[in-house]
């Protein structure tokens, strides 16, 4: 289970479509708008979260407009690290700092830390620019 590609770069503006090919899947940022989750998204950038995916060929749509990096993972495969990353522009925001950037922050208290397994498997930031769509190693 993973996104494919699980990283890519993308102008402000642009559509992306995650279709599902077997399985439930979501597609779910990185945000306390989503069940508690730390925020991996610009600040002024609208969460999304496109529900369960059921049925092969179901789909979601989501434009991204702000800069920066975005963060995202499947609802029932978070632990079993089904995430992915898109940068819309140039990296920025808080998807370019460290995973816990935010303990301490009382205004974040009871945000959601990604899982440890999860940490591993974002391709970085550096590899994106360079490649602009990273493949998910299979």
């Amino acid at each position: 289970m993973w996104f494919d590609p699980i990283g890519v770069l993308i102008e402000p503006g642009q559509t992306l479509r995650w279709v599902n090919e077997a399985n439930v899947h979501t597609s779910t940022a990185y945000h306390p708008d989503n069940d508690g989750h730390a925020l991996r998204t610009p600040e002024a950038a609208e969460s999304w979260d496109s529900g369960y995916l059921v049925e092969p060929g179901d789909q979601f749509e989501v434009t991204l407009t702000v800069e920066g990096v975005y963060d995202y993972f499947c609802t029932p495969h978070e632990m079993a690290v089904m995430v992915g990353r898109i940068i819309v522009d140039r990296p920025s925001g808080p998807g370019t700092l460290p995973l816990d950037y935010f303990q301490g922050d009382a205004a974040a208290q009871g945000w959601r830390v990604v899982p440890e397994a999860a940490q591993a498997a974002f391709p970085a930031i550096e590899v994106i620019m360079r490649e602009r769509v990273v493949r998910a190693a299979v």
